[in-house]
């Protein structure tokens, strides 16, 4: 299966926020511009799932006024961002070192925020994974707009198959910014 990942675009908070599983808006003119970059690169009539977050449900909007043959997207919340709890909308940088440490020790596991842990989400995506595969067969393709973690943890999939997370040093590193996009392949 190929599964375009396209990340919503830029939001309107103040930089250096953590906005997860908040839901927030993404700025008006660069989801146009990311849905317009993305547009021609798409095959005709691909499936869609799209996060439950507003910033996705824009992109997708966004990207329907230039490719009305998507239609209507499947709205899946397993695909949305990873919440981080009582560190939802809070500067990443008044975070405590030592929650971080906590985190990074146990990174699969430990519920940074009180909320979710890396796992669950792995484990959620992996699901939607699943349900785009019964979907659209082993050799077919399909479109998600989604979010960073999402996009990450499918790439963990792609490299290692569902199982849990070993290490921190396992996750993947690289996103694509907000509003670009990647391709895998599972």
């Amino acid at each position: 299966m190929k599964l375009w990942l396209l990340r919503h675009a830029r939001v309107v908070l103040e930089p250096g926020l953590c906005y997860g599983a908040s839901d927030v808006a993404a700025d008006e003119a660069l989801t146009a511009e990311g849905a317009q970059a993305m547009a021609p690169l798409l095959p005709t009539g691909l499936p869609v799932r799209v996060s439950d977050l507003g910033r996705a449900q824009q992109m997708h909007r966004a990207l329907r006024a230039h490719r009305p043959d998507l239609g209507e997207a499947f709205t899946d919340p397993r695909i949305r961002e990873m919440d981080f709890g009582s560190w939802e909308l809070q500067r990443w940088d008044a975070v405590p070192r030592a929650a971080f440490d906590v985190w990074m020790a146990d990174f699969a596991s430990h519920r940074f925020g009180g909320a979710e842990n890396v796992d669950m989400l792995i484990g959620r995506v992996a699901d939607a994974l699943d349900a785009t595969r019964a979907q659209v067969g082993a050799e077919g393709e399909a479109l998600w707009i989604t979010h960073a973690g999402v996009i990450r943890s499918a790439e963990f999939l792609a490299r290692h198959g569902r199982r849990g997370l070993a290490s921190v040093q396992e996750w993947p590193k690289d996103a694509p910014e907000t509003g670009g996009w990647t391709v895998l392949s599972f």
